[in-house]
C-alpha cells in the first residue's frame, strides 16, 4: 500500500495487565490511526477502525454491508466456512430490506414496555438462582459463572422465547459447547445442531398448544417458515446467553476489583441502573467488534475503500475514545451514563437491548443485595479470562462471603 496507513497484521486481542482493558495497541491505533488496514485470517487486508466518531458512522452508514456472504471474520472461528448467503431468518447476517422483515417480527416483543412485564419473574429466578448458589457453597469459595451468571442468563432469554423450564438444562448445555473457549469445528457445529433440533421440537409443541411468548406468537402469525423460525430462535437464544453471562460474570469481576464501587453499589442497589451504563461502556464484551463489508466503492475520511472491503469495528476501542468522557479508562459507576456502542448502532444495533439491561441491572440488584460482602474466593491474577473468543469474559470466577 501506499497510503502510509498501517497495515496490523491482525485484530490486536490481547489484553494487557489489566483484564478489563482492551489490547493495548488498539489505544495507539485510535490516536493515531483511527482507521487503518487489517489483514484478515483469511489473508485479506481490510480495515480496522477504532474511533467512536468513525465507528458510529459506519454503523449507520447503508453502504455498509452486512450480508454473511460478504462479511470476513476479523479472528478465527470454530465455525468458519466458505462465505455463503444467510440461511432464512439469519436476520443478524442480512442487509435490508430482508433484514427488517425479521426484525419487525420480533422487535415488539423486546420493547422496553414489553421487557418490564418480566421484571417480577426475572427477580423471582435471580432469588432462586442465588439461593442456589448459597445452598451449594461449602467450605470453599463457589463459581458465579455457573453459580449465578448463567442460569440467569438462560433464564431470562427462555423467559420471553417461551423455553419451558424443563428444557432449559439442555438449551444451556448445547450453547456452552457451541461458544466453549476451545470448541472444536465438530463440536460447536454439534452444538448449533442441538440447538435447532431443540427449537424444533419447540416450534411443533407451541404450534399444538399456543402460549404468551416470542416463539408461540410467530408460530401462531404463520408469516415464518418453521426454517426461518428455527433460525430466529437460534440466533435470538444464542445472542442473549452468552452476552449477558459473560456480561454478569465479568461485571462482578470488575466491580470487585473496585472494592470502594461494589461496595456504593451494595449499600443502595438502586444505583444499579447507571452502574450497568458504565459497565458496559468500559468492559464491552463483544471484544472482537463488529464486522461489515463495502457494499460499494467509497471514501470514507479521506481512505478510499473498496466494494468488497471487509471492515473489523472495534466496539471495545470506541468505548473507551477519549472525545466520550473524562478518564475513559477508569470505570466509574458514579459517573452520568456515558454514550457507548456495546450495543451496536445503526440499523442491526441490538434488538434485545433493553431486556440485556434489565436482565443486568435485575442481576446486579439481586447479587449486590444478598451479598454485600461479596469478594473474590482467589487472587485476581488465577482468574481466567477469555481473550481469543468474540465475547470477552472468564472462564470461572471463584467468589465468597
Amino acid at each position: 500500500m501506499t497510503d502510509g496507513l498501517p497495515t496490523v497484521p491482525g485484530l490486536p486481542m490481547t489484553r494487557g495487565r489489566c483484564p478489563f482493558d482492551p489490547a493495548p495497541e488498539l489505544g495507539v491505533l485510535r490516536a493515531d490511526h483511527p482507521v487503518a488496514r487489517m489483514e484478515f485470517p483469511d489473508g485479506h487486508v481490510g480495515w480496522l477502525v477504532t474511533g467512536y466518531p468513525q465507528v458510529r458512522r459506519l454503523l449507520a452508514d447503508p453502504r455498509m454491508s452486512s450480508r454473511g456472504d460478504a462479511l470476513r471474520a476479523p479472528i478465527p472461528l470454530p465455525m468458519a466456512t466458505d462465505r455463503t448467503e444467510p440461511a432464512p431468518g439469519m436476520f443478524t447476517a442480512m442487509d435490508p430490506p430482508e433484514h427488517t422483515r425479521y426484525r419487525r417480527a420480533v422487535a415488539a416483543w423486546f420493547s422496553a414496555r414489553r421487557t418490564r412485564t418480566l421484571e417480577p419473574r426475572l427477580t423471582e429466578l435471580a432469588g432462586s438462582h442465588l439461593d442456589a448458589m448459597a445452598e451449594g457453597k461449602g467450605e470453599g469459595p463457589v463459581d458465579l459463572v455457573t453459580g449465578f451468571a448463567e442460569p440467569m442468563a438462560a433464564s431470562a432469554i427462555c423467559e420471553l422465547l417461551g423455553v419451558p423450564v424443563s428444557q432449559r438444562p439442555a438449551f444451556a448445555r448445547a450453547i456452552k459447547a457451541l461458544f466453549a473457549v476451545h470448541s472444536s469445528a465438530e463440536d460447536a457445529i454439534a452444538g448449533w445442531h442441538t440447538i435447532t433440533g431443540l427449537l424444533r421440537g419447540l416450534v411443533e409443541a407451541k404450534r399444538a398448544e399456543p402460549a404468551d411468548d416470542l416463539l408461540a406468537t410467530l408460530v401462531t402469525d404463520g408469516r415464518l417458515t418453521d426454517e426461518e423460525l428455527v433460525t430466529v430462535g437460534s440466533v435470538l437464544l444464542t445472542a442473549g446467553y452468552d452476552t449477558s453471562a459473560n456480561m454478569i460474570a465479568l461485571g462482578t469481576f470488575a466491580l470487585l476489583e473496585h472494592p470502594e464501587q461494589s461496595a456504593a453499589l451494595a449499600a443502595d442497589t438502586s444505583q444499579a441502573e447507571r452502574a450497568v451504563e458504565e459497565l458496559l461502556r468500559y468492559l464491552t464484551v463483544v471484544h472482537a467488534g463488529g464486522i461489515r463489508a463495502a457494499g460499494e466503492d467509497l471514501e470514507f475520511e479521506g481512505h478510499r475503500m473498496a466494494a468488497g472491503d471487509a471492515l473489523s469495528l472495534s466496539f471495545a476501542a470506541a468505548n473507551r475514545d477519549p472525545v466520550l468522557c473524562a478518564r475513559p479508562d477508569a470505570l466509574d459507576v458514579t459517573r452520568e451514563p456515558v454514550p457507548h456502542l456495546a450495543f451496536g448502532h445503526g440499523v442491526h444495533q441490538c434488538v434485545g437491548q433493553q431486556l440485556a439491561r434489565l436482565e443486568l441491572r435485575i442481576a446486579f440488584e439481586a447479587l449486590f443485595g444478598r451479598f454485600p460482602g461479596l469478594r473474590l474466593g482467589v487472587p485476581a491474577a488465577e482468574v481466567r479470562t477469555r481473550p481469543d473468543m468474540i465475547i470477552y469474559g472468564v472462564q470461572e470466577l471463584p467468589v465468597t462471603w
